[in-house]
Protein backbone atom coordinates (compact mmCIF):
# COMPACT_ATOMS: atom_id res chain seq x y z
CA UNK A 1 0.00 0.00 0.00
CA UNK A 2 1.73 3.23 -0.79
CA UNK A 3 2.20 5.75 1.70
CA UNK A 4 -1.30 8.08 -0.01
CA UNK A 5 -3.19 5.24 -0.62
CA UNK A 6 -2.92 4.28 3.85
CA UNK A 7 -3.54 8.12 4.61
CA UNK A 8 -6.58 8.01 2.58
CA UNK A 9 -7.21 4.51 4.45
CA UNK A 10 -6.66 6.28 7.73
CA UNK A 11 -8.96 9.40 7.08
CA UNK A 12 -11.98 7.12 5.69
CA UNK A 13 -11.61 5.13 9.06
CA UNK A 14 -11.83 8.27 10.85
CA UNK A 15 -14.90 9.58 8.93
CA UNK A 16 -16.26 6.00 9.69
CA UNK A 17 -15.60 6.31 13.13
CA UNK A 18 -17.01 9.65 13.47
CA UNK A 19 -20.46 8.39 12.17
CA UNK A 20 -20.54 5.46 14.28
CA UNK A 21 -20.17 8.14 17.74
CA UNK A 22 -23.11 10.02 15.80
CA UNK A 23 -25.02 7.23 15.47
CA UNK A 24 -24.54 5.72 18.93
CA UNK A 25 -25.56 8.22 20.81
CA UNK A 26 -27.73 10.31 18.93
CA UNK A 27 -30.34 8.02 16.38
CA UNK A 28 -31.55 8.93 13.09
CA UNK A 29 -32.74 13.20 13.80
CA UNK A 30 -29.80 15.31 13.56
CA UNK A 31 -29.77 19.29 13.34
CA UNK A 32 -29.74 20.85 9.50
CA UNK A 33 -27.72 24.36 9.55
CA UNK A 34 -30.98 26.40 9.33
CA UNK A 35 -31.95 25.23 13.25
CA UNK A 36 -34.03 22.31 12.10
CA UNK A 37 -33.85 18.93 13.04
CA UNK A 38 -32.91 16.47 9.82
CA UNK A 39 -34.74 13.27 9.30
CA UNK A 40 -32.28 10.58 8.10
CA UNK A 41 -32.66 11.55 4.85
CA UNK A 42 -32.82 15.01 4.92
CA UNK A 43 -36.05 15.88 6.14
CA UNK A 44 -36.22 18.85 8.48
CA UNK A 45 -38.24 18.72 11.59
CA UNK A 46 -37.85 23.14 12.53
CA UNK A 47 -36.30 23.56 16.20
CA UNK A 48 -37.21 26.12 18.95
CA UNK A 49 -34.26 28.06 16.90
CA UNK A 50 -36.14 28.37 13.75
CA UNK A 51 -37.99 31.43 12.61
CA UNK A 52 -40.79 32.07 13.99
CA UNK A 53 -42.18 32.03 10.43
CA UNK A 54 -40.71 28.47 9.90
CA UNK A 55 -42.35 26.85 12.93
CA UNK A 56 -45.06 24.61 13.01
CA UNK A 57 -47.80 25.79 15.23
CA UNK A 58 -47.06 25.20 19.48
CA UNK A 59 -49.16 22.08 20.35
CA UNK A 60 -51.04 22.73 23.09
CA UNK A 61 -53.70 20.04 25.05
CA UNK A 62 -52.80 17.24 27.07
CA UNK A 63 -51.04 15.51 25.15
CA UNK A 64 -48.40 18.33 24.91
CA UNK A 65 -48.46 18.74 28.60
CA UNK A 66 -47.63 15.49 29.52
CA UNK A 67 -44.91 15.30 27.06
CA UNK A 68 -43.54 19.00 28.25
CA UNK A 69 -43.19 17.06 31.90
CA UNK A 70 -41.43 14.39 30.17
CA UNK A 71 -39.05 17.30 28.46
CA UNK A 72 -38.58 18.68 32.00
CA UNK A 73 -38.22 15.53 34.58
CA UNK A 74 -35.37 13.78 31.68
CA UNK A 75 -33.73 17.22 31.49
CA UNK A 76 -33.23 17.42 34.96
CA UNK A 77 -31.80 14.18 35.70
CA UNK A 78 -28.73 15.08 33.75
CA UNK A 79 -27.10 12.07 33.10
CA UNK A 80 -28.64 8.29 32.91
CA UNK A 81 -26.93 4.69 31.40
CA UNK A 82 -27.29 3.68 27.97
CA UNK A 83 -28.04 1.24 25.48
CA UNK A 84 -28.69 1.44 22.16
CA UNK A 85 -28.72 -0.50 18.83
CA UNK A 86 -28.12 1.36 16.12
CA UNK A 87 -28.92 0.25 11.64
CA UNK A 88 -28.29 2.35 9.39
CA UNK A 89 -28.93 0.77 6.43
CA UNK A 90 -26.83 -1.40 4.13
CA UNK A 91 -23.86 0.79 5.82
CA UNK A 92 -23.55 -0.23 8.91
CA UNK A 93 -24.94 -1.26 12.24
CA UNK A 94 -24.08 -1.14 15.49
CA UNK A 95 -24.46 -1.64 19.70
CA UNK A 96 -23.76 1.05 21.86
CA UNK A 97 -23.65 1.23 25.81
CA UNK A 98 -22.64 3.07 28.37
CA UNK A 99 -23.22 6.67 30.40
CA UNK A 100 -23.92 9.75 29.18
CA UNK A 101 -24.25 13.47 31.04
CA UNK A 102 -26.14 16.43 29.75
CA UNK A 103 -25.94 18.74 32.67
CA UNK A 104 -23.27 21.09 30.97
CA UNK A 105 -22.79 19.44 27.32
CA UNK A 106 -22.36 16.02 26.49
CA UNK A 107 -19.95 14.20 28.13
CA UNK A 108 -20.02 9.99 29.43
CA UNK A 109 -17.83 7.28 27.35
CA UNK A 110 -19.76 4.45 25.39
CA UNK A 111 -18.45 1.69 24.17
CA UNK A 112 -19.56 1.05 20.29
CA UNK A 113 -19.66 -2.59 18.79
CA UNK A 114 -19.80 -2.81 14.92
CA UNK A 115 -22.21 -5.93 14.51
CA UNK A 116 -22.94 -5.59 10.59
CA UNK A 117 -22.67 -2.76 7.32
CA UNK A 118 -20.23 -1.89 4.27
CA UNK A 119 -18.75 0.18 7.12
CA UNK A 120 -18.15 -2.00 9.81
CA UNK A 121 -16.83 -4.67 6.72
CA UNK A 122 -13.79 -1.85 6.36
CA UNK A 123 -13.62 -1.30 9.92
CA UNK A 124 -13.28 -4.80 10.48
CA UNK A 125 -10.71 -5.62 8.02
CA UNK A 126 -8.56 -3.09 9.56
CA UNK A 127 -8.63 -4.85 12.74
CA UNK A 128 -11.08 -2.61 14.77
CA UNK A 129 -14.13 -4.30 15.65
CA UNK A 130 -15.07 -2.32 18.47
CA UNK A 131 -14.19 1.33 19.56
CA UNK A 132 -14.28 3.39 22.94
CA UNK A 133 -16.03 6.75 22.62
CA UNK A 134 -15.51 9.69 24.92
CA UNK A 135 -17.79 12.58 24.99
CA UNK A 136 -16.47 16.07 26.31
CA UNK A 137 -18.55 19.36 26.04
CA UNK A 138 -15.59 21.16 23.28
CA UNK A 139 -15.19 17.61 21.63
CA UNK A 140 -15.29 13.51 21.46
CA UNK A 141 -12.70 11.49 21.09
CA UNK A 142 -12.72 7.81 19.46
CA UNK A 143 -10.32 5.07 20.31
CA UNK A 144 -8.81 2.75 17.34
CA UNK A 145 -7.22 -0.22 17.43
CA UNK A 146 -3.52 -0.81 17.32
CA UNK A 147 -4.07 -1.53 13.58
CA UNK A 148 -4.82 1.71 13.08
CA UNK A 149 -2.80 2.94 14.99
CA UNK A 150 0.46 1.67 13.27
CA UNK A 151 -0.90 3.64 10.40
CA UNK A 152 -0.66 6.76 12.42
CA UNK A 153 2.54 7.02 13.56
CA UNK A 154 1.33 5.01 17.28
CA UNK A 155 -1.55 7.53 18.07
CA UNK A 156 -5.05 5.51 19.25
CA UNK A 157 -7.27 8.11 19.50
CA UNK A 158 -8.99 10.52 16.93
CA UNK A 159 -10.10 14.30 18.21
CA UNK A 160 -13.73 15.55 16.57
CA UNK A 161 -13.73 19.07 17.64
CA UNK A 162 -17.64 20.72 17.76
CA UNK A 163 -16.19 23.79 16.59
CA UNK A 164 -13.98 22.14 13.57
CA UNK A 165 -16.42 19.94 12.55
CA UNK A 166 -18.97 23.58 11.90
CA UNK A 167 -16.12 24.90 9.82
CA UNK A 168 -16.68 21.69 6.99
CA UNK A 169 -17.94 22.29 3.72
CA UNK A 170 -21.75 22.26 2.84
CA UNK A 171 -22.98 23.37 6.10
CA UNK A 172 -22.83 19.49 7.10
CA UNK A 173 -20.10 19.79 9.61
CA UNK A 174 -22.63 22.37 11.48
CA UNK A 175 -25.65 20.12 11.68
CA UNK A 176 -23.03 17.53 12.59
CA UNK A 177 -21.85 19.53 15.88
CA UNK A 178 -25.01 20.47 16.50
CA UNK A 179 -26.50 16.74 16.54
CA UNK A 180 -23.73 15.56 18.61
CA UNK A 181 -24.07 18.44 21.11
CA UNK A 182 -27.60 17.77 21.75
CA UNK A 183 -27.83 14.08 22.20
CA UNK A 184 -29.37 13.62 25.09
CA UNK A 185 -32.72 11.84 26.13
CA UNK A 186 -35.33 14.74 26.58
CA UNK A 187 -34.38 15.71 22.55
CA UNK A 188 -36.42 12.39 21.62
CA UNK A 189 -39.38 14.20 23.63
CA UNK A 190 -38.77 17.60 21.72
CA UNK A 191 -39.03 15.74 18.76
CA UNK A 192 -41.75 14.20 19.25
CA UNK A 193 -43.47 17.27 20.35
CA UNK A 194 -42.97 18.82 16.79
CA UNK A 195 -45.24 15.78 15.42
CA UNK A 196 -48.85 16.88 14.09
CA UNK A 197 -49.93 13.59 14.96
CA UNK A 198 -48.63 13.11 18.59
CA UNK A 199 -50.92 10.48 20.60
CA UNK A 200 -50.85 8.19 23.01
CA UNK A 201 -50.82 4.57 22.85
CA UNK A 202 -51.39 3.09 25.93
CA UNK A 203 -49.51 1.64 29.06
CA UNK A 204 -46.95 -1.11 28.96
CA UNK A 205 -44.49 -3.16 30.26
CA UNK A 206 -40.50 -2.09 29.34
CA UNK A 207 -38.02 -3.93 30.84
CA UNK A 208 -40.10 -4.79 33.84
CA UNK A 209 -41.06 -1.26 34.69
CA UNK A 210 -44.79 0.05 33.95
CA UNK A 211 -44.46 2.80 31.02
CA UNK A 212 -46.58 5.08 29.24
CA UNK A 213 -45.99 4.89 24.92
CA UNK A 214 -46.23 7.73 22.87
CA UNK A 215 -45.53 7.78 19.35
CA UNK A 216 -45.65 10.30 16.22
CA UNK A 217 -44.38 11.01 12.80
CA UNK A 218 -41.82 13.85 12.07
CA UNK A 219 -41.08 15.22 9.10
CA UNK A 220 -42.31 16.59 5.30
CA UNK A 221 -41.36 14.64 2.32
CA UNK A 222 -39.42 12.26 4.05
CA UNK A 223 -41.07 10.95 7.18
CA UNK A 224 -39.79 10.10 10.53
CA UNK A 225 -41.42 8.09 13.33
CA UNK A 226 -40.60 8.45 17.18
CA UNK A 227 -41.85 6.26 19.92
CA UNK A 228 -41.22 6.87 23.69
CA UNK A 229 -41.79 4.92 26.86
CA UNK A 230 -41.86 6.60 29.93
CA UNK A 231 -42.19 5.72 33.60
CA UNK A 232 -44.33 6.87 36.29
CA UNK A 233 -41.65 9.66 37.18
CA UNK A 234 -41.74 10.84 33.63
CA UNK A 235 -38.32 9.82 32.63
CA UNK A 236 -37.72 7.94 29.33
CA UNK A 237 -37.45 4.41 29.77
CA UNK A 238 -37.47 3.55 25.73
CA UNK A 239 -36.75 5.43 22.48
CA UNK A 240 -37.51 3.88 18.72
CA UNK A 241 -36.53 6.53 16.15
CA UNK A 242 -37.42 5.21 12.86
CA UNK A 243 -36.82 6.51 9.22
CA UNK A 244 -35.12 5.46 5.51
CA UNK A 245 -31.76 6.51 4.13
CA UNK A 246 -30.67 6.24 0.83
CA UNK A 247 -29.02 2.62 1.85
CA UNK A 248 -31.98 1.65 3.39
CA UNK A 249 -34.04 1.77 6.96
CA UNK A 250 -32.06 3.37 9.82
CA UNK A 251 -33.29 2.31 13.05
CA UNK A 252 -32.03 3.48 16.39
CA UNK A 253 -33.79 1.61 20.00
CA UNK A 254 -32.25 3.30 22.85
CA UNK A 255 -33.20 2.49 26.71
CA UNK A 256 -32.52 4.68 29.48
CA UNK A 257 -31.70 3.80 33.34
CA UNK A 258 -29.97 4.91 36.52
CA UNK A 259 -30.49 8.30 35.73
CA UNK A 260 -28.50 10.65 37.81
CA UNK A 261 -25.48 8.08 37.81
CA UNK A 262 -22.25 9.93 38.06
CA UNK A 263 -20.64 10.07 34.98
CA UNK A 264 -17.03 10.74 33.88
CA UNK A 265 -15.05 10.94 30.48
CA UNK A 266 -11.02 12.03 30.71
CA UNK A 267 -9.32 13.64 27.74
CA UNK A 268 -6.71 11.36 26.11
CA UNK A 269 -3.13 11.64 26.37
CA UNK A 270 -2.45 14.36 23.70
CA UNK A 271 0.30 12.34 22.57
CA UNK A 272 -1.61 9.30 21.77
CA UNK A 273 -4.41 11.46 19.87
CA UNK A 274 -4.53 12.41 16.42
CA UNK A 275 -6.95 15.87 15.58
CA UNK A 276 -9.24 14.94 12.83
CA UNK A 277 -9.25 18.19 10.89
CA UNK A 278 -5.12 17.92 10.52
CA UNK A 279 -6.05 14.64 8.70
CA UNK A 280 -8.26 16.06 6.46
CA UNK A 281 -6.15 19.14 5.91
CA UNK A 282 -2.88 16.49 5.55
CA UNK A 283 -5.00 14.60 2.80
CA UNK A 284 -5.69 17.79 1.16
CA UNK A 285 -2.33 18.73 1.19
Amino acid sequence: MTGTTAHRTVVSIAVSAALACSAACSGPGGSDDSGGTTGPTGSTAPSASAAPSSRPPVPTGPAADALRAVERATGRAGSARVESTTVMGRELSLEAAGALGWDDGLTGTLTITYTGGTTAETMRRLGTTAMEARYLPDAYYARMGDEFAERLDGRHWIKYVYEDLEDLGGGAGAGFADQMRNTTPNQAVKLLLSAGDVRRVGAETTRGRRTTHWTGTVGGATEQTVDIWVDDRNLLVKKVERGRTKTGELTQTAYYSDYGVQVSAERPPAADTADFKELLASQAN
